[in-house]
């Protein structure tokens, strides 16, 4: 039987380092404060006008690609996840296809934010065990600095993100005790406003009876508009108790749905790479689960919630210190807006 496994992978993060101290300047909040609540004690910005999503899914993939044993010109689709793009369209994809001077190869961009990651390994691995395809990218990559509110209005969003990217090749495997076992993929969009960016966006009010934050009249009956510049309404807006309480469900859920569905128990796993929303709710996941802290990788205090780059980024780093060796079984799960919510299991 084929399965796809992970024949390489790479991560990258800009240099530019911003402390939860940096952010005091901007913002009234504290180091204490933001430690709290989340675990974070830095993340890393890109540079302005010099880095992209792009360019550094680019820096990404070049490791992964290295380290698979084949060059640019052996990858024959693209899968990219982001939800900041370098541009509204075309997606980022395309771009990264054009930068490496690949063949013109599919490049599909996958829009599911924190669990962009996994949606697209899962979509990447029916690709490889259906034979279409045998050197997949895979590809996730944000850079959330350009576009928060540094402002106290904004907190208790901009103290969450960090830039960076991560990316792996996936080839396909005849070895039993190795690659990926099963992907699970879910999705409940009952309270999709409670984590969104509303605008810019067609939406023209439609949503309007289900965001308690669009300001009477001023709203978007545009694409773009001045009072949306006016009012502040082009940044991310998040109700954090709430998705909270649901990913804390959500999370286990996901996890125990793919141990269960390859027979095994959380006193199987290796390691779980959960997506690095915030590290409360990861160490809520380990208890609930039972997990010793040698089982559960977080990096979450170094970048912060990278979104789709989180867990290839967490993967990635975790290979590199020696925490993943062959015949590993490894779980990767997350949780974001939408709601989506997915998992994965995998033989290192």
């Amino acid at each position: 039987m084929i399965r796809s496994k992970i024949a390489g992978i790479g991560m990258y993060v800009p240099e530019h380092i911003v402390t939860n101290n940096d952010l005091t300047k901007y913002m009234d909040t504290t180091d204490e404060w933001i430690q709290e609540r989340t675990g974070i004690q830095e993340r890393r910005f890109a540079h302005r006008t010099k880095e992209t999503t792009t360019t550094m899914g680019v820096e990404a993939s070049k490791i992964a690609i290295e380290r698979a044993g084949i060059t640019n010109t052996d990858i024959d689709f693209i899968v990219f996840a982001t939800l900041s793009p370098d541009y509204y369209f075309p997606g980022c994809g395309v771009l990264l296809q054009r930068a490496m001077q690949m063949k013109e190869v599919g490049a599909l961009d996958v829009r599911n934010q924190c669990s962009g990651f996994v949606y697209a390994l899962s979509v990447a691995d029916q690709f490889i065990k259906s034979g279409m395809y045998k050197n997949i990218l895979v590809v996730g990559a944000e850079k959330h600095s350009f576009g928060l509110d540094f402002t106290t209005r904004g907190r208790n969003v901009s103290v969450i993100f960090g830039d960076g990217a991560g990316a792996v090749v996936l080839q396909p495997t005849e070895d039993e005790n190795r690659g990926i076992l099963s992907t699970h993929l879910h999705s409940n969009g009952a309270d999709a406003e409670i984590l969104a960016m509303y605008n810019p966006g067609t939406h023209a009010n439609y949503w309007k009876e289900n965001l308690a934050s669009f300001n009477d009249g001023e709203m978007a009956d545009m694409f773009m508009s001045y009072a949306m510049i006016d009012n502040a309404e082009l940044f991310p807006n998040m109700d954090g108790p709430q998705v909270f309480k649901t990913a804390v469900v959500k999370f286990p859920e996901v996890i125990m749905e793919a141990l269960t569905k390859n027979n095994y128990s959380p006193a199987d796993l290796n390691l779980l790479i959960p997506h690095q929303a915030n590290l409360r709710i990861a160490q809520f996941v380990q208890q609930r689960l039972k997990l010793r802290d040698d089982q559960v990788y977080n990096n979450i205090q170094k970048y912060g919630n990278t979104t789709a780059a989180s867990v290839p980024i967490a993967l990635c780093e975790a290979y590199e210190m020696g925490n993943v060796k062959e015949g590993d079984l490894i779980c990767m799960a997350a949780f974001g807006s939408g709601f989506t919510w997915a998992s994965a299991l995998l033989k290192w």
